[in-house]
């Protein structure tokens, strides 16, 4: 079994509901954000965005893989330092959509 971590804008929270069943129907332990404030709306602190941010770093350090929805192409900022770090880690970053130069990040 590997463990993945999904990582995205949490603007798509469907293709995250949709990849996690997927993983997981394959025999892989998934581990997703616990909070879509993107896509229901929820405003953030700095200091809670913060501690999302870590944590989900955490995340990935207990991860052999991360799962990118790069729905569209679309990285942005957050996501882009997520794959950073995981790369940083020797973890294997698996995409959704193919990347190219068209990926951007906002």
């Amino acid at each position: 079994m590997r463990v993945i971590t999904l990582c995205g804008s949490t603007k798509f929270e469907d293709d995250f509901r949709r990849v996690n069943e997927m993983l997981t129907l394959n025999g892989d332990i998934v581990l997703a954000p616990g909070v879509f404030g993107h896509s229901r709306g929820i405003t953030l602190r700095k200091e809670q965005k913060e501690k999302l941010d870590k944590l989900h770093k955490q995340k990935i350090d207990m991860s052999d893989a991360i799962y990118v929805i790069n729905k569209g192409g679309y990285i942005g900022a957050s996501t882009a330092s997520e794959i950073e770090y995981a790369l940083e880690h020797d973890k294997k970053v698996i995409y959704m959509e193919e990347v190219n130069e068209k990926s951007r990040t906002n």
